[in-house]
């Protein structure tokens, strides 16, 4: 399946006025959300190719050694004090952009206080440019992906601080 194939299929059910159609076939899964966004009319678009296509590379597993041991504990402690952060993850596949365009300011910077319905980010994905806005009310604690970086689907983008 080509572009133009995908994009008219984009077209043909935001005019058909499905909410969601799924489509599978050998080596691509898209599924097109309408208007259940939030913010009329946007369409999304998620591809994936499956995982037993994917090549996978593991390593043998080392023997284990006291240094890594060690290494742990600093991270659970790390995991223990991120758990109080709400986590914002991105909804689709496609290139996280901290700004609107080049040459204007980011969106959002560590320590900025943000409201719900605040946009967080743009998530390219097809040609198509979705902002991604906060669904929670705090402060920004950590930006988790650098600018023009590709993200998966559910992946953690921003650290939030409800209090």
């Amino acid at each position: 399946m080509d572009i133009k194939e995908i994009q008219s299929l984009i077209k043909f059910v935001a005019k058909s006025g499905a909410s969601e159609v799924k489509l599978e076939m050998e080596d691509i899964k898209i599924t097109i959300r309408t208007g259940s966004q939030g913010s009329g009319g946007e369409t999304t678009i998620v591809q994936q190719i499956p995982m037993a296509q994917a090549p996978v590379a593991q390593a043998p597993a080392p023997a284990a050694a006291p240094a890594p041991a060690a290494a742990a504990a600093p991270e659970a402690a790390k995991a223990d004090d991120d758990s109080k952060y709400i986590t914002i993850k991105s909804p689709i596949i496609g290139t996280f952009y901290r700004k609107p365009s080049p040459d204007k300011p980011a969106f959002v910077e560590v320590g900025k206080d943000i409201k719900e319905g605040d946009v967080l980010c743009v998530i390219e994905a097809m040609k198509l440019f979705n902002d991604i806005e906060s669904e929670v009310s705090g402060k920004i604690v950590k930006i988790l992906v650098d600018d023009s970086s590709p993200v998966e689907f559910d992946q953690p983008l921003f650290l939030v601080d409800p209090s």
